[in-house]
């Protein structure tokens, strides 16, 4: 599971021009899930961005009653063939919703419902990000360290 951080001043989502979801400061995250993703990679994930300490003072976004707003991105575990991309390495549509609901109630689980927002799975979405820094990390639960 790959996710990209931003830490916004403000984020929002629209599709076909009707805005889905905004939030203010806190996240936006890009959530690419691969084919070998497994529960405990979703649960690695959203205790880390719960804890992360990307906001002043060394605070995380539960310290300060910041918001998420999570985006799936399929194409996070895209890889080149030549000039061409192949995406054999993302989950396949139908589990990677399944699998992308489930981070999303963890979330909400774990944190507040209310303040965990997201896009519209599988559209062509706009996103817009107005960062914070801008601050930009990337976390791979393959990666953990």
């Amino acid at each position: 599971m790959r996710v990209v951080v931003q830490k916004v001043a403000k984020a929002s989502v629209s599709v076909d021009n009707e805005l889905v979801n905004a939030i203010g400061k806190g996240m936006c995250l890009l959530v690419g899930l691969s084919v070998d993703d497994t529960k405990e990679d979703v649960d690695w994930m959203a205790n880390k961005l719960l804890k992360v300490r990307l906001f002043e003072n060394g605070s995380n976004i539960v310290d300060n009653g910041f918001e998420m707003l999570s985006i799936s991105q399929f194409t996070l575990h895209a890889t080149l063939k030549g000039n061409a991309l192949d995406y054999h390495k993302a989950m396949k549509s139908a589990e990677a919703k399944r699998v992308y609901d489930s981070f999303l109630e963890l979330l909400r689980d774990k944190y507040n419902a209310e303040k965990i927002r997201d896009g519209k799975f599988g559209a062509m979405m706009e996103v817009g990000i107005v960062n914070d820094g801008p601050y930009t990390i990337i976390l791979d639960s393959k990666n953990r360290k």
